[in-house]
């Protein structure tokens, strides 16, 4: 696929974007050696679906991640969103990471703020961060500062600051790994939620089977590293989906055993 416009020039106008990676490779230089990380790795993706990404810890997922978001640039293939070549950070694609990194002095207003005021913007766009606020129900809680919220809400108020930007691709690092279980299948189901009113294409990384086929409409399952696409599986269950269903059972077997975990199940 050819580019055809410059990065600037990314169309708004639909809520999800085409993501294309094409024979992507990466490596890290570690002390004075080269740490192949990713290799040969193609992945075509439809606005507004939701990929999940599973691999053995390690393997390039997080790497994949920061490729999309445009924070380093790959050592060989491309990416390209709506056939728009990435070579940098852009407003259009968010990450939100495992940890909220909330800034503790600023409230929860100001927090989800900051991307529209480090876009110089927010004088005239205040009502965006009200209804990312209201999005993630936490409207109560603006005049708040971080201490004063649990962990689920901290991550709420993190995905809030990634939508008030309105992604058209949402990149979730793990954002719920340090969550206790309760508040883990709570906010998986808020997740859903918000990728179905908004439509934004969404990226998850995650080591939890399951919560992949929760969620996903794809996932796609690596090697060890160097990663290489062992499966891409197709999750054909409407949303609302129930842990119990015997097809995400025999989905969740089918993976376990791709990734070497079947005996222990």
């Amino acid at each position: 696929m050819v580019a055809t416009a410059t990065a600037e020039a990314i169309d708004y106008s639909s809520a999800g974007a085409a993501l294309d990676i094409e024979q992507l490779s990466h490596a890290f230089d570690i002390d004075g050696a080269e740490l192949p990380v990713l290799s040969d790795v193609s992945i075509a993706v439809e606005p507004g679906e939701f990929v999940a990404l599973l691999g053995p810890s390690g393997c390039g997922k997080s790497t994949l991640l920061r490729l999309v978001a445009g924070l380093e640039k790959p050592r060989a293939g491309a990416l390209r969103e709506d056939e728009v070549r990435i070579t940098r950070p852009h407003p259009s694609r968010v990450v939100v990471f495992q940890d909220p990194t909330l800034f503790p002095w600023r409230s929860v207003w100001d927090n989800v703020a900051l991307g529209l005021e480090a876009q110089g913007i927010l004088k005239s766009q205040r009502q965006r961060v009200d209804a990312a606020l209201d999005l993630v129900g936490l409207s109560a809680f603006r005049n708040a500062y971080p201490h004063q919220l649990s962990g689920g809400m901290a991550q709420r108020v993190a995905l809030a600051r990634a939508l008030v930007n309105d992604p058209k691709i949402l990149i979730l690092d793990e954002p719920l790994g340090k969550l206790d279980s309760l508040t883990r299948i709570s906010m998986q189901a808020e997740i859903v939620s918000l990728w179905q009113r908004k439509s934004f294409t969404t990226l998850l990384v995650t080591h939890d089977v399951e919560e992949a086929l929760f969620l996903a409409n794809r996932v796609i399952v690596f090697s060890e590293r160097p990663a290489r696409i062992k499966a891409d599986i197709r999750v054909d269950r409407p949303h609302p989906r129930h842990r119990g269903d015997p097809y995400l059972a025999d989905l969740r077997r089918q993976i376990l055993g791709l990734l070497g975990l079947d005996a222990t199940w």
